[in-house]
């Protein structure tokens, strides 16, 4: 049975300025300044966590880091100044036990209110201190009668909006609250589905969060397991995905050319390459090739390990279009790694009689104008280059495929600036987003939507695996004597960096410095520097030397994270590795073990090591597998660093977290399903009332 449309009551958008008490213009602008300016913003703003005052701690049960509300009456006032003021105030219940409040920061009428035999309840955590136990500005108030009341639930602790002060804050909300719809008003979700699931409506999961209960479980809302939680992740991963799926429809509403007639070309490509596809490839390609026959836009992702031939599918992909008379053009995020994919088409496609053009930020003067005037003309059948591609001035034929590598590394708009370069009334050009940092399979499905998404996952045969090894920066010598060994014997090592200048604040070597000792120190090697900073042409020319076995040590930063390929280099050295993140370490790992000699890869560290920095280690030490390292990198550092935040809305989310929610992803599937096919206006209220009318998302 269909579902029938919900009637929202229209105090979801109404805007709270003039109709909560204290909510003035000023105020409302401070408010609106957070993004809280309707009714449903309040509801949604939820606490960050609770303080429990609904029962009293007796002094003599406090314990050393236990948070709780005790009572007592002041028994002594200490003002004094110590390196800075201080006020210390001794509290006392009866018990042998007396605990001390300490400020730093107060006001004179404030050691006023401590008069001797005042009652004060305090909330805050105890700890140890030098005559018993002691709370540090915990929060207070002076009781006035002999019996007061505690409060019935627990106290929430909200995002701080600057100018509005927290029990302001709590106020609005509670009124907000007031204001809440009945269930049935209130609900998108077929409450069948609710219930199979064992989760709340939308109003008693709201109210929960905001009003738990004292005996709630709040072990369960730190960890965000709490079925309130749960429930509302459930909606918001739900109003994203159907963000996403509404993406894709209006793209699909568009056509396509078919590229059938490039099949030849393609093959004539395959049969010439110097080395044969592996099983992944071939698979992948197929996937494109169907995709690029269909008449219908191609929105596909492929994603592979370090060195899994992403760019040789890529290649084949652009032959699919060349034959079929169009062009295609392949985007990277840097000039290192656009000039090797530059390198390698031409390689490969020059004997098929293929034109491949160069355009990047360095392309200037009458060869950029040969450069656009080819694009423009039809000349250049195969166009790479960086973000040059997207400036107004470059104008294709006829576009037929944009390619974006490293997509992650791009935005929103300079993707959609690429893609809207083939775009003709109803027609699209087919897009090929490729990415060599492995994405978990959760966070794949949440926040790719969008694209159907295909994984190289297979080496080329040869490809011998790294092994990884740990050690502290004191064994530096030894390193320097390994790479003197290895460097004899004619292999090439990287020893990689984290800065470019020495710093005071960061416990890292600097590449400059770096280079000076290690040149010192290695006299029968030649030593390179590459870095960030460096002109282009040098840093080019640095790199070409090393790739053709002119330089034995190439110290450089993390610029050399993707692209680079130098299959004689077998030793890497990444000094502070505990500073990277897993999937950084990992991609700059791929660029040893690319030849047939066996490969090492030093993590030199700077002890002490945090207990995220050991993981991490550790699981670069136990795995050469990219999509395990990836679930391992999501697990520790969330999505919004493992995809780049300026493309995505993931960072942002309220209360879901892909890590913690991943098992709600199947539900939240099949729940999209079925709403945009019985309900497609509920569809757009979730969407509504979690993302707004901001296009969060691009149809990219």
């Amino acid at each position: 049975m269909a579902l029938a449309p919900s009637g929202n009551a229209p105090v979801f958008q109404q805007p709270i300025a003039g109709r909560l008490a204290g909510v003035g213009p000023r105020v409302a602008e401070k408010l609106a300044a957070r993004g809280l300016v309707t009714f449903q913003d309040l509801w949604l703003h939820l606490p960050l966590r609770y303080e429990d005052r609904t029962s009293l701690t007796p002094l003599f049960a406090l314990q050393p880091g236990q948070t709780a509300q005790v009572e007592g009456r002041v028994e002594a006032v200490e003002r004094g100044f110590r390196y800075r003021p201080l006020l210390r105030v001794a509290l006392g219940d009866g018990s042998p036990v007396t605990l001390t409040l300490r400020f730093f920061h107060f006001r004179a009428a404030q050691v006023a209110q401590f008069a001797i035999g005042a009652r004060v309840r305090a909330y805050g955590t105890a700890r140890a201190g030098q005559q018993g136990l002691e709370m540090v500005h915990p929060s207070y108030r002076l009781l006035e009668g002999e019996e007061e009341a505690l409060q019935e639930a627990l106290d929430p602790i909200y995002p701080a909006v600057e100018g509005v002060g927290p029990a302001s804050l709590r106020k609005f909300v509670l009124q907000a609250l007031a204001q809440l719809p009945e269930a049935h008003a209130l609900e998108l979700l077929p409450p069948d589905w609710l219930s199979d699931l064992g989760l709340p409506s939308l109003r008693e999961a709201l109210l929960t969060m905001h009003t738990p209960a004292p005996g709630a479980d709040l072990a369960g809302l730190a960890a965000g397991r709490h079925p309130a939680q749960q429930r509302l992740a459930l909606e918001e991963l739900l109003a994203h995905h159907l963000s996403l799926q509404r993406q894709r429809l209006v793209i699909r509403r568009h056509r396509a050319h078919r590229l059938e007639a490039g099949r030849a070309l393609a093959a004539r490509l395959t049969e010439q390459l110097p080395f044969k596809l592996t099983g992944a490839q071939q698979r992948v390609f197929e996937e494109i090739q169907r995709d690029l026959c269909s008449g219908e836009p191609m929105l596909r992702l492929v994603q592979g390990d370090v060195g899994s031939g992403k760019t040789v599918v890529a290649a084949m992909a652009a032959m699919l279009a060349v034959g079929s008379g169009k062009q295609a053009a392949l985007a990277a995020p840097t000039e290192l790694l656009a000039e090797q994919h530059y390198r390698n088409l031409r390689h490969w496609l020059a004997p098929l009689g293929v034109e491949v053009a160069w355009l990047a930020g360095k392309v200037t003067g009458k060869a950029r104008a040969r450069a656009l005037e080819a694009i423009a003309n039809g000349q250049a059948q195969v166009v790479v280059g960086t973000h040059a591609l997207m400036q107004e001035q470059v104008r294709f034929q006829d576009l037929g495929l944009a390619i974006v590598d490293e997509q992650h590394r791009f935005g929103v708009h300079q993707r959609l600036a690429l893609r809207d370069k083939g775009r003709g009334g109803q027609w699209m050009p087919h897009q090929l987003v490729m990415t060599a940092t492995p994405i978990p399979r959760t966070l794949a499905m949440a926040a790719y939507a969008d694209l159907d998404v295909s994984a190289i996952d297979e080496l080329p045969p040869g490809r011998t695996p790294v092994q990884t090894v740990a050690l502290s920066g004191e064994r530096r010598p030894e390193l320097i004597e390994r790479i003197r060994a290895a460097c004899a014997e004619g292999r090439q090592a990287y020893w990689v960096c984290t800065l470019i200048d020495d710093s005071d604040e960061v416990i890292a070597q600097a590449a400059q410095s770096t280079y000076e000792a290690l040149a010192a120190a290695l006299p029968d090697t030649r030593v390179a520097l590459v870095h960030g900073r460096m002109k282009a042409a040098e840093k080019q020319a640095t790199m070409q030397a090393f790739k053709d076995g002119q330089v034995g040590l190439l110290v450089a930063t993390t610029v050399i994270e993707v692209g680079v390929d130098v299959p004689n280099a077998s030793l890497m050295i990444i000094e502070n590795a505990e500073r990277l993140g897993l999937s950084q370490l990992h991609q700059l790992r791929g660029r040893v073990g690319r030849g047939a000699a066996a490969s090492t890869c030093v993590l030199l560290y700077q002890p002490p090591l945090s207990m995220m920095a050991k993981q991490r280690l550790a699981t670069l030490r136990e795995t050469n597998d990219g999509f395990v390292i990836a679930e391992k990198d999501l697990s520790l550092r969330g999505p919004g660093e493992l995809l780049g935040t300026r493309q995505t809305g993931l960072a942002s989310f309220r209360v879901a977290d892909l890590a913690r929610d991943a098992g709600l992803l199947p539900q939240v599937h099949a729940l999209a399903e079925r709403l945009l096919r019985e309900a497609p206006e509920r569809a757009d209220q979730v969407i509504a009332r979690w993302i707004g009318s901001a296009d969060r998302y691009a149809n990219a």
